[in-house]
């Protein structure tokens, strides 16, 4: 967790100027018109536009994996909310806000810091009792911890904003909101997403089941250190978690688990190392990702180590309210002998590195990035990326989605892929 003020940039240096004096919108189409980020679109369609299959190990979805049942999901408390924020909004403002439940805008998500994908409403744009509402639902629908640390990465992004000299493309309210389906407190399936730069929430929810995923939180820096939130910090449990483990393991396990010594190796094949993602494999529009499994299985650890993981994959799903964050955890744990975890990098303690945390049923990408904003050319501990998948076709809830159609009749639904 080492500072970062050494490598916060002059206002004037190029790779902040491009940012000055624009508001987002301006921004995105100056971005836009850039060739590499053209690519980069033109690559993100494509993948958007295949049928959605979900992250697999071998390209072969596991079926039986997922089934449909009450959690104890805050459904009521989360629909009174919705209600509450459509109360608030005109007939247009409603028809920006609400999709389909099963509209392809779902997989449309990422977190650049470029307004990519015009759908849902813009916090930023919005009267302060709309912001109030959507952040009313958000918590209705997470954990009091979830919520939390949801507010700090959104107050991260702000420093960040102001750090750069860019305060009017990074910001608290910089993010996306939309509600996919009809709001219900029976059986009938709708969620949310919140979406923006460092923060994506994918959240669904049938009767009592609730699906948080994708989940991306990220930060640069990972703490905020003045203002009106100093001291506010994301992501440093993960890491903690992720090095105590790596540390625990008996030196046979740590050098099967470390796949590459290097953050950035010359072992690694092509498309390893991604520009925009560096060393994640299940970022934005990788839905049909396939993603062999690394390293050993918990089955070869330790109870103790095994422990260890299973507190390190609760990290990431403090996010859930209580029932549902049981739910997971069990399926987690029912699991645990095909859980497999691989280490890149080094796992000393002031070390960068990359985790992944794998198994049929949940799939966590830990990595500590080079600068984007900042000007720190290697991986730094200041700057993390955090990815929770449900790998085997369960990302948006689609498998316990599809087991609802066919337990429900829901004419003009509408059951495309997404």
């Amino acid at each position: 967790m080492s500072g970062f003020r050494e490598f916060v940039l002059p206002l004037d240096h190029p790779r902040l100027a491009r940012w000055q004096g624009h508001g987002y919108r301006e921004h995105a189409s100056i971005a836009r018109a850039n060739e590499m980020a053209a690519r980069l679109l033109d690559h993100w369609s494509r993948l958007a536009s295949e049928p959605f299959r979900g992250i697999t190990a071998d390209g072969r979805p596991i079926p039986g994996l997922y089934a449909l049942g009450d959690q104890g999901a805050p459904t009521e408390a989360m629909a009174a909310a919705a209600g509450r924020l459509l109360g608030l909004l005109d007939r247009s403002s409603r028809a920006v806000l609400c999709r389909p439940v099963d509209a392809e805008e779902w997989r449309l998500w990422n977190n650049a810091e470029f307004y990519l994908y015009d759908y849902g409403l813009r916090l930023e744009d919005q009267p302060v009792a709309v912001r109030d509402a959507v952040l009313a639902l958000v918590a209705s629908s997470l954990s009091e911890e979830g919520y939390q640390t949801t507010r700090h990465t959104m107050w991260l992004n702000e420093f960040l904003g102001k750090l750069i000299g860019a305060p009017a493309i990074f910001n608290e309210w910089s993010y996306n909101f939309t509600l996919f389906g009809d709001v219900s407190t029976t059986t009938d399936p709708w969620g949310w997403q919140l979406m923006g730069h460092h923060l994506v929430l994918n959240c669904l929810v049938i009767g009592g089941h609730m699906v948080l995923s994708p989940l991306f939180i990220a930060a640069e820096p990972t703490t905020v250190e003045e203002g009106p939130y100093a001291g506010v910090t994301a992501l440093i449990d993960r890491e903690l978690a992720g090095r105590d483990l790596m540390q625990s393991l008996a030196p046979a396990l740590q050098n099967r688990a470390q796949i590459y010594v290097n953050m950035v190796d010359p072992r690694m094949p092509p498309g390893r190392f991604h520009p925009a993602d560096q060393r994640h494999l299940a970022g934005a529009f990788q839905d049909n990702r396939v993603i062999p499994y690394e390293g050993p299985t918990a089955a070869e650890f330790t109870v103790g180590q095994r422990s260890q993981l299973l507190k390190l994959v609760e990290t990431y799903l403090r996010l859930l309210p209580d029932g549902p964050r049981s739910a997971r955890l069990a399926s987690v744990e029912e699991h645990l002998g095909q859980t497999y975890f691989s280490w890149i990098g080094g796992y000393g303690d002031k070390d960068a590195f990359y985790y992944r945390v794998q198994s049929p049923v949940i799939l966590i990408e830990f990595d500590h990035h080079s600068g984007v904003l900042l000007g720190n050319e290697q991986p730094q501990t200041f700057h993390v990326h955090t990815i929770v998948r449900t790998p085997n076709g369960n990302d948006y809830g689609k498998d316990v989605l599809m087991q609802h159609y066919r337990l429900h009749d829901h004419v003009g639904q509408g059951r495309g892929d997404g």
